[in-house]
């Protein structure tokens, strides 16, 4: 687009903008996203012009309101969750369903290996943790592994090591987003292992009422964590209009705010495999309630949340387009 088309389409709405005296902080975060986007556009193509100066000083401005005393940073804190994450979810929804998919078929090998060859769940989870579980198994407490230890140490140490390999998983991305399916692979071979051996045992169903409290949350955002280093990854692969190391700031900006915005996933699921899971004679219904909002949270906050609001941003900022004329 040339610069004077660009510029003609928008002034209306960067006027509006530069005048705007009290708005809401919805209005605020949408602004500033807008006026971002519009940035990132002109630093792209025009990066030396006029217009490119003007947006970069109407974006420190907004900058400066979002930030400029301690209420509200606050505000800023709840705006990351309420609206900067879902939109990047959106924005690379593509990489997040393909490492779904990678997880998925990862799971499903190690399922089918697991079911033609005896040897390979211990190959997997270890020998010492198969013969604990045949031992808990044979005196009638299956999952007796998650009562070991005190709740608060265990939900401690869960958290730390789960946080741990999200954050690896996410790094690895920058050889290239190889790295990250790696990871994905290897925690997608051992769920579906682990998962066929209770089937094997005749514990299919009680294993995902147990195991699933946690898993829920846990394994949805390892597949979350392996989609932000395929956005990593892809910035060095596919630069498209950018300069590679423009695109990987890019791509390492975005997928750290996913890496970042997901710890407190980790944290709820490591809650509920230290102080929850252990409760494995609780009610059908309790655990059944637990495993639909936990699903029903991930596929709301990730999928459907992201999608809704990022219709409403373009209708507001088509109505704004259409005041030009």
């Amino acid at each position: 687009m040339r610069e004077a088309l660009f510029i003609k389409q928008n002034t209306q709405k960067w006027k509006d903008y530069e005048n705007a005296k009290s708005i809401s902080p919805d209005e605020l975060a949408a602004s500033f996203i807008s006026i971002t986007d519009d940035l990132a556009y002109a630093k792209t193509f025009y990066p030396k012009s006029n217009t490119t100066k003007y947006l970069n000083g109407l974006a420190a401005a907004f900058h400066q309101s979002i930030y400029k005393n301690k209420k509200e940073k606050t505000s800023r804190f709840i705006t990351f969750w309420k609206y900067e994450l879902p939109l990047v979810f959106y924005k690379h929804r593509k990489p997040l369903l393909y490492s779904f998919l990678f997880f998925t078929v990862f799971s499903l090998m190690g399922a089918l290996s697991a079911r033609y060859d005896n040897t390979f769940v211990r190959l997997i989870m270890g020998d010492d943790y198969v013969n604990m579980t045949n031992q808990n198994i044979a005196k009638g407490d299956p999952f007796g592994v998650y009562k070991q230890g005190g709740s608060f140490l265990m939900f401690v140490m869960i958290a730390l090591n789960n946080i741990k390999v999200e954050l690896y998983t996410f790094v690895m991305g920058i050889f290239l987003s190889v790295g990250s399916v790696y990871q994905l692979m290897q925690n997608g071979v051992m769920m579906g292992s682990f998962q066929y051996y209770f089937f094997s045992k005749g514990l299919g169903w009680q294993s995902i009422l147990v195991i699933w409290l946690h898993g829920t949350l846990e394994i949805s955002a390892i597949i979350i964590a392996g989609g932000a280093g395929l956005i990593l990854g892809n910035s060095l692969l596919f630069p498209k209009t950018y300069k590679r190391i423009i695109s990987l700031k890019n791509g390492a900006k975005d997928g750290l705010k996913i890496a970042i915005g997901i710890i407190p996933i980790f944290i709820t699921a490591a809650f509920f495999e230290g102080f929850v899971t252990r409760h494995t004679e609780m009610p059908v219904w309790q655990s059944l309630l637990i495993l639909t909002c936990s699903l029903t949270f991930i596929i709301w906050y990730v999928i459907l949340y992201p999608a809704n609001l990022n219709r409403k941003l373009n209708h507001n900022n088509l109505l704004v387009n259409e005041t030009t004329y």
